[in-house]
This record gives structure tokens, C-alpha cells and sequence, in this order.
């Protein structure tokens, strides 16, 4: 799952090295339009719907914070 969510965060933000960041909102890697295609993307890959009140800064700051989004979705790992 992982691995998937970076497939679509290089999608979004293909400039970013995500893979180095400890947190991508305080480091500027993912703003609010970013988060927006996000979420539309995971929602479609994982069959899944991220509700608006879900749409956190602390639920999109990793990739694991995001995939325990995913997790408490319904999204299989």
C-alpha cells in the first residue's frame, strides 16, 4: 500500500522527494490542492470515500499517516 501511496504523491507533486521528508505539510511538499487530488486518486485506487472532515494536515503528513487513513477507510492493505 505504501508503496502505491508514493506512486500518487510522485503524481502529484513529481518534483518532491518525498521519500526523504519526516512530514510533507511542514516541509511544503503537499498543500491544500495537492491533498484535493490526493484524495481523489485514493479514493478511486482503494474503492474507498475520504470524507471532507478527514481532510487533515495530520492525516496526509506521512505515508503512514496516510495509509492508517486508508486502513480506517476500509482500504485492504
Amino acid at each position: 500500500m505504501k508503496e502505491k501511496i508514493f506512486e500518487f504523491l510522485y503524481e502529484v507533486r513529481p518534483e518532491c522527494d518525498f521519500r526523504q521528508s519526516t512530514n510533507f505539510i511542514e516541509e511544503g511538499l503537499l498543500d491544500s490542492f495537492d491533498i484535493v487530488s490526493l484524495v481523489v486518486s485514493l479514493d478511486k485506487e482503494f474503492d474507498i470515500s475520504i470524507d471532507g472532515v478527514d481532510i487533515l494536515p495530520e492525516n496526509f503528513s506521512s505515508v503512514e499517516s496516510i495509509a492508517g487513513l486508508l486502513v480506517d477507510k476500509g482500504a485492504i492493505q
